[in-house]
């Protein structure tokens, strides 16, 4: 079962027959795809620079989505029941304030050029707090899928070191919205 790019714990991101990356572009060209007991491993997330068009449209959005994440961060702290999480989550909020930093730096280094303006997604806010890390969770982890797609198509150990600190700072955020879901008795 596939959710918002989110698999289940027991579940193989290659169990499906569909492609194992974000094709965020439709691509007419999936004749390099390899196909064995009905599943499709698609390999050009691994090489370069068949990847590389795929990991600048991952940056652009992951840039894209300041405005969302900013509100989405103000929505939380605002909604936290303690000054703990409060912490919690700010200290999250400047790390990713970071990322989008680092990423600016990566898309001007790659491509030579200033990020496109484009829209991101409107901010919905949650109905809960709880509802709002629930959210948290399922989107650190999604955030991991998509970025670990821009480091294969990194070839300057910088953009990797750079990369690694981000796709790390999103599981250690994972881990700190699933610790505030447990001590929050978040259970729906």
């Amino acid at each position: 079962m596939h959710y918002n790019g989110y698999y289940r714990f027991n579940e193989s991101r290659y169990d499906y027959n569909e492609p194992v990356f974000y094709d965020v572009r439709t691509t007419a060209n999936n004749n390099n795809n390899n196909t064995t007991n009905n599943t499709t491993i698609n390999e050009d997330i691994y090489s370069y620079p068949e990847n590389f068009t795929n990991a600048i449209v991952l940056i652009e959005e992951a840039i894209a989505g300041e405005e969302e994440d900013r509100l989405f961060y103000t929505y939380l702290i605002n909604n936290a029941p303690s000054e703990e999480d409060r912490q919690i989550i700010t200290g999250i909020r400047d790390n990713e304030i970071r990322h989008h930093s680092l990423f600016l730096k990566l898309y001007s280094e790659l491509t030579g050029k200033t990020p496109p303006q484009l829209p991101g997604e409107r901010f919905v806010p949650p109905s809960s707090y709880c509802e709002g890390l629930q959210r948290s969770i399922i989107g650190e982890e999604s955030a991991v899928a998509k970025y670990r797609q821009i480091l294969f198509a990194m070839q300057d150990r910088i953009h990797i070191n750079m990369l690694t600190e981000i796709i790390t700072d999103e599981i250690r955020h994972g881990i700190l919205y699933t610790y505030l879901y447990s001590k929050n008795n978040c259970n729906f």
